[in-house]
């Protein structure tokens, strides 16, 4: 189904790339304003390419593209192929050394409809818009967007380990305290192989709707403009990390709802009195046993208002008012269960548009954040859930819907300036765009 392509990526060059933590940045969604101005000050740093700013962002982009590519500040790989891509990592209070696996080269931009690349989450038209204007001026992308595929015999995972044992560079550490480790497969038989194995399987988009979508808007008007296209050409495709859904090493981790607001000037005991008809509402004396009361529970979430913890769960009878035009498989979601009693009939922000927009609520990963601003008194109240798992996503997915807002963190996010690809029209005349390589032949 997914068809792949290698690539002939673009890298800082050699000098740089030892120390390739100072040009490397987060995704343009996760950078803070203070991480921002940081990593601006860096003339060279990869944020000035994926979030580019001045009166013509798009424009500063393209010319600081172009200065960095004759000056030889990067350079392109003689050599197509496949870039793997290893993520060493650690969880709060755990030990446990996780190593997520996976590859970076070109997808085909399919369009949702065709059900090869499968979303989980809506957009903002906006935000889709700049990245497609980016794209358009460039023609470079500067991040790779975040693919699940799933592989339960783990085929591909041998031809990784192999590569990954020659590295071409790694981080110390990245912005969220992962080790990035990049290497590259060049072998035409190997990169078949990975070939057949997506082309097989359909995939989900993690991470990057919004940069997806973005691919999407610029192969449209391409097509639009040059209705007698091969079909061929590189700005078809898009630069996507594509990891193995079947394992263990792939982690979501929750994003907890605070409130920083009660609408018409509730007061705390008549949010709690409204929540009582659909959920059974206990108080409890530590807030921070929370997370382990609810764990593993659905329907299940912690609550903190007014310096009191409370586990609310779900009255099981109450489940079948969801009145939601939607899946099963998303009116199961813990999250559809809160945003529909909590946030509609609880505290009257009535349907999932209004919700979106609704600037009284905010979306925080961070427990010990949410109970600070609550007792700081930036926030009303917090509402800690369980993470969702990997099975609900597929779930979600194959069902054809979208989960609320903010459903899935999927961590460590992938960091910009790791690699570049370009879709330039004369990247045509690379040697992988050929539909077909003789058995043995070098790319």
């Amino acid at each position: 189904m997914a068809e792949i392509q290698p690539v002939r990526g673009w890298r800082y060059n050699a000098a740089l790339s030892a120390h390739i933590d100072d040009y490397v940045s987060p995704l343009f969604d996760v950078v803070s304003a203070k991480q921002r101005e940081a990593l601006y000050r860096n003339e060279l740093n990869s944020i000035h390419l994926s979030v580019p700013r001045g009166q013509d962002p798009a424009g500063e982009a393209l010319a600081r593209l172009t200065q960095w590519q004759e000056q030889g500040v990067l350079r392109q790989d003689e050599m197509p192929g496949i870039y793997v891509y290893y993520q060493y990592f650690r969880l709060p209070g755990s030990s446990r050394e996780y190593c997520r696996k996976g590859f970076m080269c070109h997808i085909r931009a399919y369009d949702w409809a065709e059900n090869v690349v499968l979303r989980h989450e809506n957009t903002l038209p906006a935000a889709v818009n700049d990245r497609a204007e980016l794209l358009a001026r460039t023609q470079f992308q500067t991040s790779a967007t975040h693919g699940l595929y799933r592989d339960d015999a783990f085929e591909l995972e041998h031809y990784l380990d192999e590569a990954i044992a020659d590295p071409l560079y790694q981080t110390e550490e990245d912005y969220q305290g992962a080790r990035d480790v990049l290497a590259v497969i060049q072998d035409a038989a190997i990169i078949r192989r990975f070939q057949q194995v997506l082309g097989e399987r359909e995939v989900i988009l993690a991470d990057g709707h919004h940069r997806y979508e973005g691919s999407l808007a610029y192969r449209q008007a391409r097509i639009a403009a040059e209705p007698g296209n091969s079909g061929r050409e590189p700005w078809h495709f898009h630069l996507m990390y594509l990891t193995n859904a079947a394992a263990d090493d792939l982690r979501i981790l929750p994003t907890h709802r605070l409130l920083l607001e009660l609408p018409d000037g509730m007061a705390d005991a008549e949010f709690l009195t409204r929540l009582e008809p659909y959920f059974t509402v206990l108080p409890k004396d530590d807030i921070y046993d929370l997370p382990e009361l609810i764990a593993g529970k659905p329907w299940a979430f912690g609550l903190y208002i007014g310096g009191q913890a409370y586990k609310l769960r779900l009255r099981p009878e109450a489940h079948e008012q969801l009145s939601w035009d939607t899946t099963p498989e998303v009116k199961a979601l813990d999250l559809t269960v809160l945003h529909f009693f909590v946030l509609e009939k609880a505290l009257g922000i009535v349907g999932p548009d209004a919700q979106r927009t609704w600037p009284g609520v905010a979306y925080v990963r961070n427990f010990s954040e949410c109970l600070s601003r609550v007792d700081r008194q930036e926030a009303r109240a917090a509402l800690i859930v369980n993470e969702v798992t990997m099975e609900e996503v597929e779930r979600v997915c194959h069902s054809g819907a979208v989960m609320p807002p903010k459903s899935t963190f999927f961590y460590p996010k992938t960091i910009g300036g790791f690699l570049f690809t370009s879709i330039r029209d004369d990247e045509h005349d690379n040697a992988f765009y050929a539909p077909h390589l003789a058995p043995g032949s070098g790319l």
